[in-house]
This record gives structure tokens, C-alpha cells and sequence, in this order.
């Protein structure tokens, strides 16, 4: 290793990486292969070792992007996707505060419902944490058929092996980078989140991190073999070939990736019950599978006999995740009073719930009590029931939070919608992508507090406010300030007991 220069060396166990030293000492490493490109002979199988080399590796740019296909029109115009051709596309980034030392690490799992997304997204940006103390670490990961195609042949959940993979070359290499392998926490948002909760369940990921963190995202997406098979099914037919993963695999590349996204696309605008079941609610046909061998079985339920006992956990959700999907779209504005009825009946409220949702938002629109209600069935449910089980089981802490900024006013009416979290975490509101999403003045005060959170829990195991317990019900409510609130909105609680 050197660590002289403005391009500094480091020497993994693949082989030499050159990267760049920024401001304020930050060092920066980015596409370094974890595992083999997933083409030709490794195309849908398990991840494998990348092929070594010898001279230092120039790790100055992002590496390859995993191939996925494009976001629909409404959200295209607020994630800004990044496509970096290239085979290694399983490949890491590296930030950190320096190379003598051995610090905390952050591992972050990028969300994009399994089917978008990469580590090269600007508002990932891991320079704010390296300045802060700590080494963090972006991941890519297979999406779509590529990742979680289930097809009960013995290979499954191949974008978590991924993950699983990547957590291992952590172990194995973050040493030389300044980080400490005794001290890692894996973390992501959304689709990243449901991997990170799945990785606590996952029997193979044990040992790999101390601590984790889920931001909107749970177990509740899982899916079935059944299921599982029923997508597998639905995607050979419209390629036309067998439901094998010879036959998958033998399609071409792109075709592939547009019959998976016309698969999703089909799910998300077009949600037919009785082709999907349950699916119709999810909305993922590509997620992780309880495929009885690398996922045993459902995470609630291994986490429940203790599974990831020994791993603390910060999860949560925003106030108004669901406002994304209903103001990108412009529907918001098109939902009537029955139509908030017959939706929250559809996601199992009653009728004194539903009247609880609307007493407590005086003045809301039938559109705005619909994002309230799938906010909490989609996100702020989930994350809950994880956090008692994990309470009930036993074991190390949870703390839960909820992020309430900005108010749907300042940001086109999106409010503290899902993903707003993300740029406040990473302090990357500089980015100009996250302006559609957040508005044109964003605070950095809500920043500074957010990122403060998660180096915190990352260096030390705590967020700063009470961890949950079923007495208290204490939850972080994050704005400009960390408001430790015992049981907020008890009344919507109560309401999905039973129910979700």
C-alpha cells in the first residue's frame, strides 16, 4: 500500500487498485470487481470470484452497471439513472477517511424495486461519511430475472448472493481501505432495505455485520416459491421459451431485460388480482423468494426464533412514502371520497379506521388519506412488525424512526415521500438531481441532523433516542431536530392490528 500521493494504491486480495485522494483526506475507490462479470458461463448462476491482476487497477471512474431497463416516464424525471457499460458489472465503491486505521464501515445496498438502480447514483455519494469517520462501501447487485428469477432448480435469490458476496470481499479487503471487518453495518433503502432485512434471516450472511439498518423497506415483499414460479411462468411465456434457466438464460440480453420490465410495468399499472394474487399489492414480481435453501424461510418468521439476534438494527420509514407514487403520476388529485373507502377496505381497514385516518388530518384530500393509508400497509406496518418481533425475540436493540421533512408544500407536493431521506443522509443535497424530488431549497439543517443519526449509529450502535420496546413504543421522528416520541399515531397502530 501507498498512501503518499493523490492517487494512492491499495492491494486487494484480487489484485492492486489505484484510487484518488479528495478533500479533507477523504480517499476514493471506485468499480473495483467483487465477483466475476455474471456473463457467458456465469450468466444466471452464483457469483464467482473476479478474475485477478497484477498491475495497480486505475479506479477513478464508476465501474459497469448491471443491465436493467428504465424507469417509467413519471419517475425517470426524479431518479437520475446512471448506465455505465461494461462485463464487471458486480463491483464495489470505496470512500474513506484514510488508510492507516481501522474505522467503522458502512455498506449501502441501493433500492430501485429490484429492478433500477446502481452504486454510481450522485446522491450515494460516500465522501460525507468518509469525511465524518466512516468507510463506506456501495454496492451493485443483479436486479430483475438476472437477480431473482425463481425457477426451484437450486439456484435462487442470485442478486442476495450478490450482496452476500460483496459483504465477504468487506471482510476480506476492508482492512487495507481503513476499515475495521469487526465493525460493519449494511444498510439501504427501499428494495436495498428488503435485501438488508432478508440478510438478517439469511443463515450464510451470519457474522458478516454487526449492525443494520432498513429504510423503508422490510420483510413483508417476500415471496413465495408459488409465487415465485408464477412470475418465472409469466416471463417464459412472453419470451416464447420453456420456463428453464437454460432456456432464460439462452435469450439475449435486452430482450430479457424488456420482458422482465413489461412484466413489471404490467404489475404496477395494470395490477390484475386475479392473474397476480397478492402480487397485484406488492407490486414486485422480482424479489427476494423463501426458496427454502439460501432464504430457509420467511424472515419474520426466523427472526422470530432469533435469527440476527446479535445484529442491532435502525428502521424506519417517511411520513409520506406513499405521496410519490400518487403525485408522480399526477392521480392524486383524481381520488374521490368512495374511492378512499373502497381502497382502504381493499388494504383490510375497517370503517372506524378509516374514519380514524381522516379525523386525524383535518382538511386532508381523499388523496392525501389514500397516501396515508398505503404509507402505512407498504412501509410504516412492516418496519413496525419487524421491530416487535425482534423486541419480542430478544436480543440486541432496535431503534425505530419515522423522517417528517420536507411538508408536501416545499417539494411540488411530495412531501417526506419515499426516498426523500436519502440525500439528507448521505449530506448530498448539492447533488442538482435531487432538486425534482426535494425542491429548490432543501434544508441543510434537516441534513446535518439526519446524517448525524446514521454516523452515529454506525460509529457507536445508537441513534440517540430511546430503543424500542412494547411499552414505551419510543420512535425518532427526524426533521431539524430528533424528536424521541413514545407511540405516535397510536390510534392508526392499533387499527392494523390483525390486519397487516
Amino acid at each position: 500500500m501507498t498512501d503518499e500521493s493523490d492517487r494512492p494504491v491499495v492491494t486487494t486480495t484480487a489484485g492492486p487498485v489505484r484510487g484518488r485522494r479528495l478533500t479533507d483526506g477523504v480517499v476514493r475507490f471506485l468499480g473495483i470487481p467483487y465477483a466475476a462479470a455474471p456473463f457467458g458461463v456465469n450468466r444466471m448462476r452464483l457469483p464467482q470470484p473476479p478474475e485477478t491482476w497484477q498491475e495497480p487497477r486505475d479506479c477513478d471512474e464508476f465501474g459497469a452497471t448491471v443491465p436493467k431497463g428504465d424507469y417509467p416516464p413519471h419517475y425517470a424525471a426524479l431518479f437520475a439513472e446512471v448506465t455505465v457499460d461494461g462485463d464487471e458489472c458486480l463491483n464495489v465503491n470505496v470512500w474513506s477517511p484514510g488508510l492507516d486505521d481501522a474505522r467503522p464501515v458502512l455498506v449501502w445496498i441501493h433500492g430501485g424495486s429490484f429492478m433500477n438502480g446502481s452504486n454510481s447514483v450522485a446522491e450515494y455519494d460516500g465522501t460525507a461519511f468518509a469525511r465524518d469517520g466512516v468507510v463506506l462501501v456501495s454496492v451493485n447487485y443483479r436486479l430483475a430475472a438476472e437477480g431473482f428469477l425463481f425457477l426451484d432448480d437450486g439456484t435462487a435469490n442470485l442478486g442476495l448472493q450478490d450482496q452476500i458476496s460483496a459483504l465477504r470481499w468487506v471482510q476480506e479487503n476492508i482492512t487495507a481501505f481503513g476499515g475495521d471487518p469487526g465493525r460493519v453495518t449494511v444498510a439501504g433503502e427501499s428494495a436495498g432495505a428488503m435485501s438488508v432485512a432478508t440478510l438478517l434471516a439469511i443463515p450464510s450472511a451470519r457474522g458478516l455485520f454487526t449492525r443494520a439498518i432498513t429504510q423503508s423497506g422490510a420483510t413483508a415483499h417476500t415471496i413465495s416459491p408459488e409465487q415465485g414460479l408464477m412470475v418465472a411462468r409469466y416471463l417464459a411465456e412472453s419470451l416464447g421459451v420453456e420456463p428453464t434457466r437454460e432456456a432464460i438464460a439462452a435469450v439475449p440480453l435486452e430482450r430479457l431485460v424488456g420482458a422482465a420490465a413489461d412484466l413489471v410495468t404490467e404489475v404496477q399499472t395494470t395490477p390484475d388480482p386475479e392473474k397476480w394474487g397478492t402480487l397485484a399489492m406488492s407490486l414486485l414480481p422480482f424479489a427476494p423468494v423463501v426458496d427454502g435453501d439460501v432464504l430457509p424461510r420467511h424472515p419474520l418468521d426466523a427472526m422470530a426464533e432469533g435469527a440476527g439476534a446479535d445484529v442491532t438494527v435502525l428502521t424506519g420509514s417517511t411520513r409520506d412514502e406513499a405521496r410519490l407514487f400518487l403525485v408522480a403520476p399526477q392521480t392524486i388529485d383524481l381520488v374521490d371520497e368512495s374511492t378512499y373507502t373502497a381502497t382502504a377496505q381493499v388494504y383490510g381497514l375497517d370503517a372506524r379506521a378509516i374514519e380514524t385516518y381522516a379525523r386525524n388530518r383535518p382538511g386532508a384530500s381523499p388523496g392525501d388519506l389514500v397516501a396515508a393509508v398505503v404509507t402505512d400497509w407498504f412501509f410504516g406496518i412492516p418496519a413496525l412488525r419487524v421491530t416487535e418481533t425482534r423486541v419480542r425475540a430478544g436480543g440486541a436493540p432496535t431503534w425505530l424512526y419515522r423522517f417528517d421533512y420536507p411538508d408536501p408544500v416545499a417539494n411540488h407536493g411530495f412531501g417526506a415521500s419515499h426516498a426523500a431521506e436519502i440525500p439528507f443522509v448521505f449530506d448530498t443535497l448539492h447533488e442538482e438531481t435531487v432538486a425534482p424530488r426535494l425542491g429548490d431549497h432543501p434544508s441543510q439543517t434537516v441534513a446535518d441532523t439526519a446524517h448525524r443519526v446514521w454516523v452515529d449509529f454506525v460509529t457507536t450502535g445508537s441513534p440517540g433516542w430511546t430503543s424500542y420496546d412494547l411499552r414505551g413504543r419510543h420512535v425518532g421522528l427526524i426533521a431539524d431536530v430528533v424528536a424521541d416520541v413514545s407511540d405516535p399515531a397510536k390510534d392508526e397502530r392499533e387499527a392494523w392490528e390483525g390486519v397487516r
